[in-house]
């Protein structure tokens, strides 16, 4: 039986590759641990003031990918899931609790590198590697 979309996504340890894109179209990917998928719809993270968060000021569109080894290439699981930011907080609740969660894991050095609270959309969901079948094979 395939996993949930949402136990696969906050699975861990694990990590994930963003990639963004600004308004010239110049491309950025950089790994992550933090997203947390709080409904099949909705993801959070936490983000530095980096380049990541400057493409999706100007860019709100995004691709979350997720891979999961396997014993052969064939095996290996993953996701690929599209997304857009409807939210960027630099303060508050969210935000705090983000930092508070990030200390407990990372230590306080990580949790002070946070700059903005992220949320984003699930716009699409395909697998890792796309043979015609859908992601809850995939995973």
């Amino acid at each position: 039986m395939a996993k949930s979309l949402m136990e696969f996504f906050n699975k861990q340890p694990r990590l994930g590759v963003l990639s963004t894109a600004n308004k010239a179209g110049e491309v950025n990917s950089g790994y992550f641990g933090s997203p947390r998928m709080v409904d099949e719809k909705t993801i959070i993270m936490a983000l530095g003031n980096n380049r990541t968060l400057a493409n999706l000021q100007e860019n709100p569109n995004a691709c979350y990918l997720i891979m999961e080894p396997g014993k052969a290439l064939p095996d290996w699981k993953g996701v690929r899931m599209y997304l857009k930011m409807t939210e960027c907080q630099t303060s508050g609740d969210t935000l705090d609790k983000m930092r508070k969660q990030l200390i407990e894991k990372a230590g306080e050095a990580a949790a002070k590198m946070v700059y903005a609270a992220v949320t984003f959309e699930v716009t699409a969901v395909r697998p890792l590697a796309d043979f015609g079948q859908g992601w809850e094979k995939a995973i």
